[in-house]
């Protein structure tokens, strides 16, 4: 895959990286909400040491995916459980049902 340099704006400075062939946009859309980010904390802290900024900002950042990760076990941990619910509940139905067809009589009587 080929990928071609693209330039971003950071706290008023411009950096060229490379980017992957046809993910250029996305690449400027991560560089404007970092940006923004970093103004915002700017306003808000009144810190201005750029790298004291970055490594806050970094900080977050790695937070927020390691919460969104645990979020995301989460969610598979329930639909695991659900899943098994569903089989053996599945399981029930149709033992229920063989036991009807067979002539027998079911507990649900």
């Amino acid at each position: 895959m080929s990928s071609q340099a693209v330039e971003v704006e950071i706290l008023g400075k411009l950096t060229r990286v490379n980017c992957p062939a046809g993910q250029e946009e996305a690449l400027l859309q991560a560089a404007k909400r970092l940006n923004d980010r970093l103004k915002d904390m700017t306003d808000k802290t009144k810190v201005t040491n750029e790298v004291h900024l970055l490594t806050i900002a970094a900080l977050n950042c790695c937070y927020d995916l390691e919460a969104r990760d645990s979020s995301t076990q989460q969610q598979q941990e329930l639909h695991e459980q659900l899943n098994e619910r569903m089989e053996k509940l599945s399981a029930s139905l149709d033992d229920a049902l063989n036991k009807v067809q067979l002539g027998k009589p079911s507990a649900l009587s």
